[in-house]
């Protein structure tokens, strides 16, 4: 079993990166990137709202989805788990962290529709994960998310004083050094 979580959490945070492998959750990963702060931040906040949210639409779909054969709403139902936990986590940060909270601006409550989180809950429905295994899953893949954004954040602050030429200033830059991790990400694939 452990064997088996070590596997999801290599293939779910590095080889299967939800950013850089399946294109998922692109608008924070390229909108909060710019300070190293603000993107662990949303970090931080992806990786308590994915793994939060696989922990209870992996119950939910066990215990009422399955049970009352109404599986075809699991969409609508973990989009609205998902909406829950934001507003969650939204009212903690505006209380708790305000500066962070005014740093993640509008991209905090993005993360209800950041289709990397509703990706994850139906990944974990469509691989036929327990409960263990898809809150492993959502943990490793929003720290998979974090690593991520981190990463071009760190880039991005360094290229901020480089001398770049002026077609390439600011989203083509941004891009492109996106594109570059994608692959150098893809590296990881050896290890499958």
């Amino acid at each position: 079993m452990i064997s088996k979580l070590i596997g999801i959490m290599l293939l779910s945070s590095l080889i299967n990166n939800v950013v850089l492998s399946q294109f998922l959750g692109l608008c924070p990963f390229l909108g909060v990137s710019k300070k190293i702060k603000t993107a662990s931040g949303m970090g931080g906040a992806v990786i308590f709202v994915i793994t939060l949210a696989s922990a209870v639409a992996s119950l939910i779909y066990k215990f009422v989805l399955v049970p009352f054969n109404i599986t075809y709403l699991q969409t609508i139902v973990f989009i609205l788990v998902i909406a829950a936990l934001v507003q969650f986590v939204e009212m903690f940060l505006k209380k708790a962290v305000p500066s962070l909270y005014q740093a993640l601006g509008v991209y905090l409550p993005l993360i209800t529709t950041n289709c990397a989180v509703l990706g994850v809950a139906l990944t974990n429905v469509q691989k036929d994960f327990g409960f263990v295994e898809s809150v492993c899953n959502g943990f490793a893949t929003a720290a998979g998310f974090a690593f991520a954004i981190v990463i071009l954040a760190g880039l991005r602050e360094r290229m901020e004083y480089n001398d770049i030429p002026e077609s390439f200033r600011g989203m083509p830059i941004v891009l492109l050094t996106g594109g570059l991790m994608a692959i150098a990400f893809c590296g990881f694939g050896v290890l499958k």
